[in-house]
């Protein structure tokens, strides 16, 4: 039987590995052809973010674009109409805006226990059309909605950096170990997000993860909330709130404080974080009643250990970023 850190070691690498097919169009308004160009497709790690791509989808369009001289970074992606956020991984853009049914994980191994033949047809079901279709415009660029990026890739880089400040500061208190990291570490953590190399990123996160004087003290969690679904009260605390298009309807990202422990010292479970956080949504501690929660496209036992999440299926800036489904 495998041991608690070779679980945990697992669970991280199949998180790293999971990636989503897109096809990305350029748009009509920005193609100098009749016809529309040929799609760019490209197999991309859930984790990452869809501004590297840039340089490449440029080099890709650039026979077809009426203004071929634009800068790669002044293009923009749109999903059915709604503005990509550049600082939203790729697999919270999905998750969020895609509308596919999550997987569900305790059917997936009640599945492992029948036929190959049964498994497949259970898995075929709730499916959504593949690859994620996705467009790409050079003009009429959403300032309201969307940063600006600029060529030297600073404003991804800032970005980032602030999210796992942010992070370290939940976890301990202090964004001291993150900003006591030396300028190779720091250099190396970005280049471990750029080229999704776990093993290079593990070697600066686990630093961050494990403060020599320092005990854990929070879980940095967001959670990704449809308006439409039951308000949350007043008292919890709402920290940002986007208009993604009708399609997707609006969003709100709630943060609180999450001990590692419940005051009976027992581990805090994802079930009892939701329930202390939106209780009027996840009414059960340990059922999902009314809504599922959502992670990595999968939708997460109520169950789960927070401190193990964290450790093994938080994005690259250190958060749990968990996207609430409204269930019926």
């Amino acid at each position: 039987m495998p041991t608690h850190v070779e679980r945990i070691t697992s669970l991280q690498s199949k998180t790293w590995s999971g990636s989503l097919a897109l096809e990305i169009r350029l748009a009509a308004s920005d193609c100098r052809t009749y016809n529309e160009s040929e799609p760019y497709l490209i197999q991309y790690p859930r984790l990452s973010y869809v501004a590297f791509l840039l340089p490449r989808l440029h080099a890709f369009f650039a026979a077809s674009l009426i203004n071929p001289e634009v800068p790669a970074h002044e293009a923009w992606l749109s999903f059915e109409d709604v503005p990509l956020k550049w600082h939203y991984p790729l697999g919270l853009l999905y998750d969020l805006l895609s509308g596919a049914e999550p997987v569900d994980l305790e059917r997936s191994r009640r599945e492992e226990q029948l036929s190959a033949s049964q498994a497949t047809a259970g898995a075929s079901h709730g499916a959504v059309p593949i690859p994620w279709r996705l467009t790409i415009h050079y003009t009429d660029f959403p300032g309201d909605q969307l940063i600006q990026l600029d060529g030297a890739g600073r404003a991804m880089l800032d970005s980032f950096i602030n999210g796992v400040k942010e992070a370290d500061f939940i976890r301990n208190g202090s964004a001291r170990t993150v900003m006591s990291l030396s300028k190779d570490d720091s250099d190396k953590l970005w280049l471990a997000v750029q080229t999704h190399d776990m093993s290079l990123f593990n070697t600066i996160n686990t630093k961050l993860l494990n403060p020599p004087g320092l005990s854990l003290r929070h879980i940095p969690i967001k959670i990704y909330l449809p308006t439409s679904a039951t308000q949350p009260s007043a008292s919890e605390p709402i920290t940002e709130e986007t208009s993604a298009g009708h399609s997707a309807g609006h969003i709100r990202v709630v943060q609180s404080l999450v001990p590692l422990h419940l005051p009976s010292k027992q581990p805090q479970t994802l079930g009892t974080a939701l329930n202390d956080i939106l209780p009027t949504i996840f009414p059960s501690r340990r059922n999902p009643l009314l809504a599922q929660p959502v992670l990595h496209g999968a939708a997460v036992p109520m169950g789960a250990v927070m401190e193990d999440l964290s450790r093994a299926a938080a994005y690259t800036d250190g958060f749990l970023h968990v996207v609430v489904v409204m269930l019926g």
